[in-house]
């Protein structure tokens, strides 16, 4: 009955998904909805592709081993990430009104870097979509009892995705994900309750989080643990900001005031409700406290879903389930959409030129179709890796890759290409070193990535100009004399 009810719940969405697709008359709707989103569905759709997989079973399971501080990355730095665009980005790359991401590098720094960043953009949302997928696999494979497998839940819910993303593009993601929201939103905080209740009240479950240390945030004071640290606060936090998804909710709302209020409203919100699963998985240790332990040592992933499954009514699986599928489906289709949009008119337009709005719509769905089957077979490869660790690792390239191109190119006037160009290498090279040598141990790779990008710029830029002012001063030397 419940994998009846959640088959039905796809199908719902996909029929909303399908209705809002008629709103796409070429790549802008497609794109960034036509830039017609009020503010309240800039928040929504910001907060649901934040909330996704990771939020629901990662965190938590990250959470009740390591505490705040294994959660830093997320939601800490996944929420701030939105709070500075917001404050930082959204304002200036809206009035530029532009298709992606991709575009501003172009405009900034040429074709070059437009086209490596667009690869990095597009290579990083692997790890990201991947781990959705996953997530949606699990939850066919428990609602099943087993008789679905992983994979073909991995299937299924790609083409559940698929269904509508291909046809609505922003305008079918940001529909569903507004009406997704409210049921995540509804879901998970009834079942808090409910949670509570059962273990003996929300005073319980904070004094065994208190008891267990859950609550530490900082790390020890020594420098190992402190870089470590603000390594995972930056990762998501700084490499996501480069990222076509937030890019493409900025460019979709219908004005400016929408386009920065609505990241930093999206990112609050974000981080405070990510407490909800949080609360729900220790909760788990007091209900069902020896099978809790056993899963914790297993797969803490499968800690909320077997809680939910054994231990609540029927009702309230309906709403788990009914919350979970929303929060991975509204992450799954915006990141599905995202690289697909960057490839088609960053990379696959410099081939094709003249091709008419039409004919880029259709390549863009094609884009989507393609990059889902890569999508669905990087997942089904990386069975065993954990969601948490999935989405960490999809942001780093970014972050090393594209994050001080971009803010460099916003807010200094000196940067050129040459610096971008330099940047992207060696923050490249530099952490690609660092993660297969044992330097990555010491010190971790993302860092060392990010300050090597910094550097690159730094001495990218500037060094040319030293050059220009040498040859300047020679001439004029050569002149006088």
């Amino acid at each position: 009955m419940l994998l009846t009810l959640v088959i039905a719940y796809l199908l719902v969405t996909i029929a909303i998904g399908l209705v809002a697709a008629k709103r796409v008359k070429n790549t802008a709707d497609f794109a960034i909805a036509g830039r017609h989103l009020p503010l309240v569905m800039i928040v929504t759709t910001t907060f649901a592709t934040w909330f996704g997989s990771e939020t629901v079973l990662g965190i938590p399971a990250k959470f009740v081993n390591s505490g705040l501080n294994g959660v830093v990355e997320d939601p800490f730095g996944a929420g701030s990430c939105l709070i500075l665009v917001g404050l930082f980005f959204a304002a200036r790359l809206y009035r530029m009104t532009l298709l992606t991401i991709s575009d501003y590098f172009r405009e900034r720094f040429g074709r070059s870097v437009e086209v490596i960043c667009s690869i990095i953009i597009m290579v990083s949302y692997l790890g990201w979509v991947s781990a959705q997928v996953t997530a949606l696999g699990l939850v066919f494979n428990i609602l099943s009892d087993g008789v679905v497998s992983l994979p073909v839940g991995m299937v299924i819910g790609v083409v559940s995705i698929l269904a509508y993303t291909l046809f609505g593009g922003m305008w079918s993601v940001a529909i569903t994900d507004f009406i997704q929201m409210i049921i995540l939103v509804v879901g998970l905080a009834v079942l808090a309750v409910f949670a509570g209740n059962q273990a003996g009240g929300a005073d319980k479950v904070l004094a065994l989080a208190v008891s267990q240390d859950m609550f530490k945030f900082w790390p020890e004071p020594n420098f190992r643990d402190i870089v470590f640290f603000f390594a995972s606060a930056i990762t998501i936090m700084l490499g996501s900001i480069p990222q076509q998804d937030v890019f493409q909710r900025v460019m979709s709302a219908n004005s400016e005031y929408a386009a920065t209020r609505g990241p930093v409203i999206g990112g609050i919100f974000y981080i405070l409700f990510a407490f909800v699963p949080m609360f729900l998985v220790v909760s788990a240790l007091i209900i069902m406290p020896e099978q809790a332990a056993k899963l914790i040592a297993e797969d803490p992933q499968k800690v909320l879903p077997t809680l939910v499954m054994t231990q609540m009514p029927f009702i309230m699986q309906v709403l788990f389930f009914g919350a979970l599928l929303s929060a991975i489906k509204s992450c799954a289709s915006a990141t599905l959409l995202a690289p697909s949009v960057t490839f088609t008119e960053n990379i696959w337009r410099q081939f094709f030129p003249h091709q008419s709005d039409k004919q880029e719509l259709k390549a863009m769905r094609v884009t989507v179709l393609v990059f889902s089957g890569f999508v669905l077979a990087y997942a089904i490869a990386m069975q065993g890796t954990s969601i948490y660790e999935m989405v960490s690792g999809a942001y780093q390239v970014t972050l090393v890759g594209a994050f001080v191109p971009l803010a460099f190119g916003l807010y200094w006037k000196k940067a050129t290409t040459q610096g971008a160009l330099f940047a992207i290498v060696l923050g490249l090279l530099t952490w690609l070193l660092f993660m297969f040598t044992p330097a990555g141990e010491e010190f971790p790779a993302q860092l060392a990535g990010v300050l090597a990008s910094l550097c690159g710029m730094l001495m990218g830029s500037l060094g040319r100009q030293a050059i220009r002012n040498q040859r300047g001063n020679h001439h004029s030397l050569t002149g006088f004399s």
